[in-house]
């Protein structure tokens, strides 16, 4: 059975999307059946990995219409990479499905039917804590938080990890913090260094030791439809990307390696 992971954080622009097409890519190559869900209405994971988001079936016809998620699926250029896709469309189903019976399960129910097919599910989360967000964390084993390395880092984190101990408690008992994820790193900042820090202090053990820094590559891989490791696997923003597939699978006792190939280095002229 498939371990399903969301991505979430209500505030914007910390690389949920990023993380979400570069960590499923990465399952992909090394050869994990894995399944990116694009949840947000932005549609960005779905022409991310090369898909245009119009007059396809999406998310929103599992939640509202109970389209079967096999019908829906596309695969991408990874041979083990599939998508789930979304669509503007979706920004209505949150006042659709209020008059639902057992409306935070809806995509739960969708997942289950094919959660057996993957080894790894993704869910990309839209920058809010509203329906389809429950709805994901409802779904999932547990739930990834990308953090960016600026100002205001902590912002907001605080409401986010209340409204996961209320899904835990009132939902998906079984839901656990996968993690957080350090991005948008420069290492020419301070004030970077400063909120790497920060985050490791309040939050020890849960920090992943992987930074996602800055790169151009990262930024340019969706405009080509490609995650970063198909688009150059050379790129410093794929090594970080590897890296931190690595320890997801050392987290979920599903690799083992020698303490000698933990990390892949990094030249100085990436």
């Amino acid at each position: 059975m498939g371990k399903i992971i969301a991505i979430a954080n209500q505030k914007g622009g910390v690389g949920k999307t990023t993380t979400s097409i570069n960590l499923g890519g990465c399952l992909g190559v090394l050869e994990y059946k894995t399944l990116i869900v694009d949840a947000d209405p932005q549609a960005n994971a779905t022409s991310g990995v090369g898909i245009e988001p119009k007059n396809i079936k999406n998310i929103y016809d599992c939640l509202i219409n109970n389209v079967h998620p096999e019908e829906i699926i596309i695969p991408t250029s990874n041979p083990n990479l599939d998508l789930l896709p979304a669509h503007i469309d979706l920004v209505g189903a949150e006042l659709e499905m209020i008059e639902i019976e057992d409306r935070e399960y809806r995509l739960k129910t969708a997942l289950d039917k094919i959660r057996d097919k993957y080894d790894f599910i993704i869910i990309d989360c839209s920058p809010s804590l509203g329906l389809i967000t429950v709805n994901a964390l409802t779904a999932a084993d547990s739930v990834l938080i990308p953090v960016q390395c600026e100002y205001f880092a902590l912002e907001g984190l605080g409401k986010l990890l209340n409204t996961i101990k209320i899904v835990q408690g009132r939902l998906n008992s079984n839901l656990e913090i996968e993690g957080i994820a350090l991005t948008m790193y420069d290492t020419r900042l301070r004030l970077a260094n400063q909120v790497v820090e920060e985050v490791k202090t309040h939050f020890q053990e849960l920090v992943f030791d992987t930074v996602i820094h800055r790169n151009t590559k990262l930024g340019e891989a969706p405009s080509f439809g490609e995650t970063i490791v198909m688009h150059d696997a050379a790129s410093k923003g794929a090594i970080n990307y590897l890296n931190f597939t690595r320890e997801i699978l050392q987290r979920n006792n599903m690799t083992k390696i020698t303490n000698r190939d933990k990390t892949i280095d990094i030249d100085n002229e990436f």
